[in-house]
């Protein structure tokens, strides 16, 4: 039976605001991507997360942005790579002190973080060289065929190549922009299609109809899309009828 791991980006709420429905999405997937205080969350809700996601013994990885609460880390900021790189350093060590075992699954950037460093070689090295001081054997999740792949490669840590099963895809491979109307998808059966298609034919099709070949290890359903819970629950359903099994690695 195909396995292929599913991933959501959660804990993102922070003081007195809430957001997504994280105690119901977490038991249905197989591994969690938790804010880190920057773009998101705080050290309470850092805490209640972690305890979620190790009592329904899902894969916990660090997600770590730009300081930008306001832009909730959706805005590219322009740092050096030696900032980029003890930033991913703090908020990943800050992560990893929450959990019981003092170990992490893996790691994946978040929002204008994430995809600048999909195009931008040594935003990329600078991301993984900070993964690889807390733990040169902690995995990153990146976009498939990006340039986080290949620095994963060059600073020597392990990688994942992570799908979207809820966004849009330009012909580059790229996520289509969120300032776009189309960059988010909605609704839970297309989604559900689209990511057994993926798995099963190795290939997304971009919004122009291309194809562009990938090998997903992580599928990624984004926790403050409204429709996130549905969206799981149509994945996991779909994903058993094509005999694919939902397992981290």
């Amino acid at each position: 039976m195909a396995t292929i791991d599913l991933n959501s980006d959660l804990g993102e709420a922070f003081g007195r605001y809430s957001l997504g429905r994280d105690s119901e999405i977490i038991p249905l997937v197989s591994s969690v991507n938790v804010a880190c205080g920057y773009h998101a969350g705080d050290p309470d809700v850092m805490a209640q997360t972690v305890e979620l996601a190790e009592k329904a013994g899902v894969g916990i990885g660090a997600h770590p942005g730009f300081p930008d609460l306001q832009g909730f880390g959706r805005r590219k900021m322009d740092m050096k790579p030696n900032e980029v790189q003890y930033m991913v350093t703090y908020q990943v060590g800050a992560l990893q002190a929450f959990t019981k075992s003092k170990k992490l699954h893996h790691v994946k950037p978040h929002g204008a973080l994430y995809n600048a460093a999909a195009k931008d070689h040594d935003l990329a090295i600078a991301i993984c060289k900070g993964i690889a001081q807390v733990d040169s054997d902690l995995p990153i999740y990146g976009l498939a065929n990006s340039e986080l792949i290949l620095a994963a490669k060059e600073v020597g840590i392990p990688f994942a190549q992570e799908a979207f099963g809820d966004r849009n895809y330009n012909a580059d491979g790229t996520l289509v922009s969120r300032s776009l109307s189309d960059a988010v998808i909605k609704d839970p059966k297309q989604v559900a299609k689209r990511v057994a298609l993926m798995i099963n034919n190795q290939e997304i099709i971009a919004l122009d109809g291309t194809k562009i070949p990938l090998k997903p290890d992580s599928i990624c359903v984004h926790g403050d899309n409204q429709a996130a819970l549905d969206i799981v629950k149509e994945l996991r359903n779909g994903l058993s009828e094509a005999g694919i099994e939902i397992k981290t690695f």
